[in-house]
C-alpha cells in the first residue's frame, strides 16, 4: 500500500521493551505499550519528518511535536511515520514524492487525503491507531475512503507545535482509529494547553471516553433509546444532487439507526457551503504561500547543487524540492496576497469565512449537531483526477465549511458503495469501498460527536469490517 515511509524497528522494540518493564512493575499509563504510527507532517526524533517531500528527505527533527509527545508520555510506541500528500496539499495521497498510497479496500482506489498513509494503514491492521492533520477534510475523507473513524477537533484543542505548517489558520491534528471509543482514548491524550502553540486553547484536560455510554438526555426514557433528545441538523446542501447514490443510500440508512436510538432529524439550511471551496483555495493557499517560504535552501532542507548566485540558489532549491501541486498552492497564495488582489481575493475569502461560521451559529440554534456525507462519492480510482486538480478540490466541499469555521467534525463507516451511484451491502458485487457520514458539533463538543458515533457502533459493525487479502499491485 506504500503506506509507511520510514521504519526504526530497534527505536519501536526498544519503546516496546520499557512498555513491558512498566507494566510488569505495575506503572502503566493510560495508553501503555499500545502501537501507534505518526502522519508524516508531525516532526518526530527518533523517525525522519519529511511532510512526503523531496524538500524534507532525510530530515530529522531535534524534537518531537507536541501531539506526538503526549501520546508517547501516555505509554505509546511509535511504529514509524506514514506517507502523506506533500506538506499536506491534496485529498487523495497522490501527491506525495514517494509514490501514491493504495485503499486497502481496492488497491487501485485512492485512500484520501492528506492523510491517506494514516488511514490506509489503520484499515489494513497494520496499526490499530495513527495520527493525522485535518486542514480542510484530511482526517475525515480518508477515514471515510478507508472505512475507519477520525476526528478532526475544535481548532486550538490540540497543539499545533512541531506540526509542518500548511495553512496556520486551519491545520489542526486529530486521531483515527478503528473504532469511537479508541478515538475517544487518543484524543483525551493528545489534547491539552501547550504554551509552545500562541492558537492552543487554555482549557482543562478532559476525558473524551468517560460518558461514551451515557444516555444523551439524563431522563431517557428506555436504554433501548440512549439518543433520545438529541436533534440531528440535515442540511439541504449536504444532500443535494451532487451526491452519488450510493452514498446517500448508506447514509440514509445510518440515519435510520440513529432515529431509532432515539434520534430526531430536523432540516437545517447552510446556504454558504458552496462558496467554503472558493474561500478555502484563496485562504490556505495564501497561508501556505508565506509558510513555505522558509524552504529556500539556506536553513534546512533542499539545498540545489553548484548555484551561481543567492537568487539561483532559491530558484532552482524550491524548484527541485517542491511537487507540482504545492507549487500550484504556492502561486495561487502569492498571488492572491500581491498589491492590487489583496482585497479582491484574500480579504473577501475572509468575509466568506465568517458568513459560513454565522451558519453554523444559525443551524445549531435549531439541533445539536449536524450530519451528512463526508464526501459526494466513495474513492475513485488512482489516476482518475490527474489531469484535473479541481476535481479533487470539489470533493472537499462538506468538509470544508467546519474547518473554515474551526468546529469539530468526525466521519465514521457507515456502509459500502461501488462508485458507480449505485448503493450495496458487503455481499454484493467486488472490490466494494466504504462510505463515511460526518458529524459536525459546536464548538468544544467533541465529546457529543464521540457518544452519537460510540452509540451508533455499538449497534452495528461497520466499522469491524475488513479489507480483502491484499494482492500485489505495480506502484508506478
Amino acid at each position: 500500500m506504500n503506506a509507511f515511509l520510514d521504519l526504526r524497528p530497534e527505536v519501536t522494540l526498544a519503546q516496546a521493551r520499557a512498555a513491558d518493564a512498566r507494566i510488569a512493575r505495575g506503572e502503566a499509563r493510560a495508553l501503555e505499550g499500545v502501537p501507534i504510527a505518526h502522519k508524516d507532517v508531525l516532526v518526530t526524533r527518533d523517525w525522519v519528518s519529511t511532510a512526503g517531500s523531496r524538500m524534507l528527505a532525510d530530515y530529522r527533527s531535534p524534537f518531537d511535536a507536541t501531539v506526538v509527545d503526549r501520546l508517547f508520555q501516555a505509554g505509546m510506541v511509535g511504529l514509524g511515520k506514514l506517507n502523506c500528500d506533500e506538506f499536506a496539499m491534496g485529498s487523495t495521497n497522490e501527491n506525495s514524492a514517494y509514490g501514491a498510497v493504495h485503499n486497502p479496500w481496492d488497491l487501485d482506489a485512492v485512500p484520501g487525503g492528506s492523510s491517506g498513509g494514516s488511514a490506509a494503514a489503520v484499515a489494513a491492521g497494520l496499526t490499530p491507531a495513527a495520527t493525522g492533520t485535518d486542514t480542510g477534510g484530511s482526517i475525515r475523507q480518508p477515514a471515510a475512503f478507508c472505512g475507519i473513524t477520525g476526528i478532526k477537533p475544535t481548532y486550538g484543542r490540540a497543539s499545533r507545535y512541531g506540526l509542518i505548517a500548511y495553512a496556520s489558520s486551519l491545520d489542526q491534528a486529530g486521531p483515527m482509529a478503528r473504532s469511537a471509543k479508541d478515538c475517544a482514548l487518543l484524543l483525551s491524550a493528545m489534547c491539552g494547553f501547550d504554551p509552545m502553540d500562541a492558537t492552543s486553547l487554555n482549557l482543562a484536560p478532559e476525558d473524551f471516553s468517560a460518558g461514551l455510554d451515557q444516555a444523551f438526555a439524563p431522563n431517557a426514557a428506555s436504554s433501548s433509546r440512549p439518543l433520545a433528545g438529541l436533534r440531528i441538523g440535515l442540511p439541504d446542501e449536504f444532500f443535494g444532487a451532487g451526491v452519488a447514490g450510493d452514498v446517500t443510500i448508506a447514509v440514509r440508512a445510518a440515519l435510520d439507526t440513529l432515529e431509532t436510538l432515539g434520534a430526531q432529524c430536523v432540516r437545517v439550511q447552510l446556504p454558504n457551503t458552496e462558496l467554503a471551496i472558493p474561500a478555502y483555495y484563496v485562504i490556505a493557499p495564501a497561508e501556505a504561500s508565506s509558510n513555505l517560504s522558509r524552504f529556500d535552501g539556506v536553513r534546512y532542507g533542499h539545498r540545489t547543487a553548484n548555484p551561481s548566485d543567492l537568487r539561483d540558489l532559491y530558484r532552482r532549491s524550491r524548484a527541485e524540492g517542491f511537487g507540482a501541486e504545492v507549487k500550484r498552492r504556492i502561486l495561487v497564495g502569492a498571488y492572491v496576497l500581491s498589491h492590487g488582489y489583496y482585497d479582491a481575493y484574500y480579504l473577501r475569502a475572509q468575509k466568506v469565512r465568517r458568513l459560513v461560521a454565522n451558519d453554523f451559529d444559525r443551524a445549531f440554534e435549531q439541533c445539536d449537531l449536524i450530519a451528512g456525507p463526508v464526501a459526494p462519492t466513495v474513492a475513485w480510482k488512482l489516476g482518475a483526477h490527474q489531469s484535473d486538480p479541481l476535481a479533487d478540490y470539489l470533493a472537499d466541499i462538506f468538509t470544508l465549511p467546519a474547518s473554515l469555521a474551526g468546529l469539530p467534525g468526525l466521519s465514521m463507516p457507515v456502509g459500502f458503495g461501488s462508485g458507480d451511484g449505485s448503493g450495496f451491502g458487503s455481499e454484493s458485487g467486488s472490490s466494494p469501498r466504504p462510505v463515511g457520514m460526518q458529524l459536525i458539533g459546536p464548538a468544544l463538543q467533541e465529546a457529543r460527536l464521540l457518544r452519537v458515533a460510540h452509540q451508533f457502533q455499538q449497534v452495528t459493525n461497520w466499522h469491524l469490517r475488513r479489507p480483502p487479502e491484499p494482492r500485489s499491485v505495480t506502484t508506478g
